[in-house]
């Protein structure tokens, strides 16, 4: 595979996150909208919010199915088109059961998506031989970034979710397109080969060691969706901030999100995976631990930002762990199969997170709340080894050779 190849993979895979960003930034900002565009009652939402995480999940189940026959590169090039069509139809739609249908796709397609685009970051990533992984899900972070700014653009000027989601899904759709012709599905079993396939996938990597990985996943989304729906409502009523305060943690944890994606990938190469992990773990209960104490509202805002400097690191490099662990167990073919399987905990985490903090809080009181998600994320120094190369160390700092990771010589690549 030539290096030109690989570096038009990475850039057409880095535009598909950034879409998805955008895409999902758009719909879970206008959450109020949806609910007074289709009447949707207080107690009728959480069902609604529920069911795309749910759909997801089965959505990512389905993707590692479909992958034993197609290569993830088809299954990306076809989910994200359906994101961005389901995404308009949310907003073009008048009638309750239009946007149960539109929520109920969008869900599906976005499972097949963040499986599929994982997938081929983590085979990019063992293609490049370094640590390029973190550099993906910053593009996401950056995309979340100006799809939550042009949603609040579109709120602020009262536009209807049509008008303000057409012009994005006609400039975001022709470009996924336009890019999907650059994926690079790395060499594996056969695609056409399902027994061969659904064999290698059993004997790369079982569940009983994917699932340490598993629950790290799950909790840092615990700690993610504690941010995202419980940042402003804590500012607000529990350390008295004004209303425009209190929107500004969760902006200031996606800036530090994507900052530490940004330079991630250059601490893994100096330092390792886990090495990183550990420093994105401490850091994140520290955020915890300061938001729980803080005296005021500038101090719970400092504690929202270190808590997206430690926490986005922790996710990439769970997808990353487990396609190098599927790959020593069984080949390349098991990297998908991980990857699909450890993806469905990103939408546990969701789930559990909003509910978890917000019936704790209601019982207990919030600052008690937010240490609960603090000793969930520090499990994960538990686990930190679980990061480690098998099995040895990279061999340029904390690299390995790429002909561990691929399985191929290296003037291929």
């Amino acid at each position: 595979m030539t290096d030109a190849r690989l570096r038009h993979g990475r850039a057409s895979l880095a535009l598909s996150f950034f879409v998805q960003g955008v895409a999902f930034a758009l719909l879970v900002t206008r959450i109020p909208a949806i609910q007074d565009r289709y009447g949707i009652s207080d107690g009728l939402l959480p069902v609604f919010l529920a069911a795309v995480p749910i759909l997801a999940g089965a959505g990512s189940v389905a993707t590692e199915k479909i992958v034993a026959r197609r290569p993830p590169g088809a299954v990306l090039r076809w989910s994200q088109p359906v994101v961005l069509l389901s995404l308009l139809a949310v907003g073009a739609g008048s009638r309750v059961w239009q946007v149960v249908l539109a929520l109920g796709v969008f869900g599906l397609a976005v499972g097949a998506l963040d499986a599929s685009m994982n997938m081929l970051g983590v085979s990019l990533q063992q293609s490049y031989g370094r640590s390029i992984m973190l550099g993906f899900h910053a593009a996401y972070s950056f995309g979340g970034i100006l799809g939550a700014s042009l949603a609040w653009a579109a709120a602020h000027w009262d536009l209807p979710l049509v008008v303000s989601y057409l012009p994005v899904v006609l400039v975001l759709l022709p470009a996924a397109l336009l890019g999907s012709r650059w994926y690079v599905d790395t060499p594996g079993p056969a695609f056409g080969n399902r027994s061969a396939d659904v064999e290698g996938v059993g004997a790369a990597l079982p569940f009983r060691l994917l699932l340490p990985l598993c629950m790290v996943m799950a909790f840092a989304y615990i700690g993610d969706s504690t941010v995202s729906n419980w940042s402003a409502k804590y500012l607000q009523d529990v350390l008295g901030s004004s209303e425009e305060l209190a929107t500004v943690p969760y902006n200031a944890y996606m800036v530090t999100t994507l900052f530490g994606r940004t330079v991630g990938d250059l601490g893994v190469r100096r330092f390792g995976a886990a090495a990183v992990v550990r420093c994105g773990t401490v850091l994140a209960a520290a955020g915890f631990a300061v938001v729980a104490a803080a005296p005021g509202p500038w101090a719970g805002l400092a504690g929202f930002t270190l808590l997206g400097l430690g926490l986005c690191v922790i996710v990439p490099q769970t997808f990353a762990a487990a396609g190098r662990r599927a790959v020593a167990h069984g080949g390349p073919g098991g990297s998908n199969a991980a990857v699909a399987r450890l993806n469905v905990f990103n939408y546990v985490g969701f789930l559990i997170g909003a509910p978890l903090v917000g019936g704790l809080g209601d019982a207990w009181n919030y600052r008690g709340a937010m240490l609960v998600p603090m000793v969930l994320v520090l499990v994960t120094l538990l686990y930190a080894r679980s990061f480690e190369p098998e099995p040895d160390r990279y061999g340029v700092d904390h690299e390995r050779p790429r002909t561990v990771d691929v399985g191929r010589s290296g003037n291929e690549v």
